[in-house]
């Protein structure tokens, strides 16, 4: 059983996209469909840098 099923469907593209955002900054080459070829490094520095993003994006609407 998968535990990644996203609340609301509508916004897998918007998640897609988001994570493509995220790797292309911190400059992993992340491809539509599988890649499971990346390292542990890569596939955290794209988690990480989503996070952050998604800080900056809480800490603005605070404001």
């Amino acid at each position: 059983m998968s535990s990644n099923k996203h609340v609301v469907p509508e916004a897998k593209d918007a998640m897609n996209r988001f994570k493509m955002e995220a790797a292309n900054e911190v400059g992993v080459n992340l491809k539509q469909g599988y890649n499971g070829d990346l390292t542990s490094r890569q596939a955290g520095s794209i988690g990480g840098q989503m996070v952050k993003k998604m800080i900056e994006a809480y800490e603005n609407s605070i404001k």
